[in-house]
């Protein structure tokens, strides 16, 4: 019987070009599981058969566990120290085992035996067929649409399937049976049965990739693609960049009578592509990315990373776009926050953002309009500026001699002090409470503080786009946290009504 064993082993090995240890596997685990049925309880049995005799032994086996986490599970699992009192020198997750009765291969007749088996190898078939496909490293899975899952699509290319999800196709797309489909392989997630390749067609490395096939310059290192953004099936922008002056990156990916970028949206079932030129000058690659609106002027601010972007009337509903894709695509592309401005909203920001420094140092350093403005007319925006600027800087402006420069360098230097003072008591009594605040973690509160949000009112008085800048949360999060902090000003309000 043991000889036949081994002999119907060679024979599936063979049949389903499978190695010979795994189909052994399958076999140990069909009598493990043939085995357990005969004990009462989850019961763990192990089974080891001889790759050369065939003979066979069986094993119950328990789990060695800390003593101080108890047993989970009785019947699988043993305690330390009477483990210890079996094999003195055993540790935690080794096994005890002792041998048992083995079941006769005769009595292995069941179906859910021979289930096992069966799976068993037709896993390890599906395992190999996709680590041939896998190995072959391509990036687009190229197949047809075999059937309906739940909403998502399988695709077949050869014997492997793959898993397009809903969320990842093209908007409005009908996909059909038989349909010819390339998509971008994503990941490979072995839980899934039957298509464990995740595809997406609305992915932007999609595009990348289609675009990478269609110009031979990217494969051959001339051009790159620096970032891609896209609303799928509507409009795309990618970021392109020359390695060699002779080559114009625009023209290239375009084609001839644009052919290249056509056969990428025809691709992508007519998504219009915007191609922009990579610039290292953050404002030059903006600029770039919201063509075809023509910029008049832009402001960096490299703290908030954002660029206030001022175009004039005409071209202001481009520059948006419809619906705010034009922006919303031109920021994701580059990376910056972008706002959207003509000229007089320009002005009045401008204007208020000086009035609003005039009236600081004003303040702060003792000083009339005039000198306030000679200060933010040579580009001071702050205090600290004015306290630790070099020396030679300031002594260089002609209108303030060199007591001048000193009296105002230490009057900033004062008004810092007690203004970091008052900072400090303030977070003293407010810090607590804030930090006690349900679902604010550390790093949540890290953030806030450096932008000197220490009490909960500070935090309730927050928009939620100014907190989603603060912190990175989502709208839904970063509303959820405003409305926490808020609660104690109804909690406040309806004390003395009670």
């Amino acid at each position: 019987m043991n000889r036949e064993l081994l002999m119907l082993v060679e024979a599936i090995s063979r049949e389903k070009n499978v190695e010979r240890d795994v189909v052994l596997g399958a076999v140990e685990a069909a009598l493990a599981q043939a085995t357990k049925k005969l004990y009462p309880g989850e019961v763990d049995i192990r089974v080891a058969v001889d790759r050369d005799s065939g003979n066979y032994e069986t094993f119950r086996r328990w789990h060695v566990v800390p003593d101080e986490a108890g047993l989970q599970l009785p019947e699988q699992e043993i305690l330390l120290f009477e483990a210890k009192e079996q094999i003195p020198d055993i540790e935690v997750d080794e096994y005890i085992e002792e041998t048992i009765e083995s079941m006769p291969i005769g009595r292995i007749g069941a179906m859910a035996a021979k289930q096992v088996i069966l799976q068993k190898i037709r896993d390890a078939e599906r395992e190999m067929l996709l680590n041939d496909f896998m190995s072959r490293g391509d990036k687009i899975f190229v197949g047809t649409v075999k059937r309906m899952d739940k909403g998502d699509i399988i695709v077949e290319s050869g014997r492997v399937e793959g898993r397009l999800r809903r969320g990842e196709m093209i908007p409005k797309e009908n996909l059909r049976t038989g349909d010819r489909v390339r998509a971008m392989i994503m990941e490979v997630d072995l839980t899934l049965r039957g298509a464990p390749i995740v595809l997406s067609r609305s992915a932007p490395e999609f595009m990348i990739e289609l675009f990478r096939q269609e110009v031979p310059e990217i494969e051959q290192g001339l051009l790159e693609i620096k970032s891609c953004a896209r609303d799928p099936g509507s409009r795309a922008k990618i970021a392109v960049l020359s390695h060699d002056k002779r080559v114009d990156p625009i023209g290239t990916c375009v084609g001839v009578r644009g052919t290249r970028v056509n056969g990428v949206t025809n691709e992508l079932a007519g998504e219009r592509v915007d191609i922009v030129l990579w610039s290292e000058d953050p404002a030059q690659f903006v600029i770039g990315a919201l063509a075809p609106a023509n910029v008049s002027s832009i402001v960096v601010d490299e703290e908030r990373h954002a660029m206030d972007v001022v175009v004039d009337e005409e071209n202001l509903a481009i520059a948006i776009g419809r619906g705010g894709q034009n922006v919303r695509l031109a920021s994701e592309l580059t990376g910056w926050k972008i706002n959207i401005m003509d000229a007089a909203e320009s002005a009045k920001k401008q204007s208020d953002e000086t009035g609003s420094i005039r009236e600081l140092f004003m303040e702060k350093l003792d000083v009339d309009e005039e000198i306030a403005d000679i200060l933010i007319s040579e580009g001071f925006t702050s205090l600290e500026e004015i306290a630790y600027v070099p020396l030679q800087e300031m002594l260089e402006i002609e209108s303030f001699d060199e007591d001048t420069v000193d009296e105002l360098r230490t009057r900033a230097k004062d008004a810092l002090l007690t203004m970091e003072i008052a900072r400090e008591e303030v977070v003293e009594e407010g810090t607590q409470d804030l930090r006690d605040l349900e679902g604010l973690t550390p790093e949540l509160f890290a953030k806030l503080s450096e932008n000197n949000i220490h009490t909960l009112d500070d935090l309730a008085d927050l928009a939620v786009d100014e907190l989603t800048d603060i912190t990175g949360q989502s709208e839904e999060e970063a509303k959820t946290l405003i409305m926490k902090a808020r609660a104690h000003w109804f909690t406040d309000d309806a004390a003395p009504q009670a």
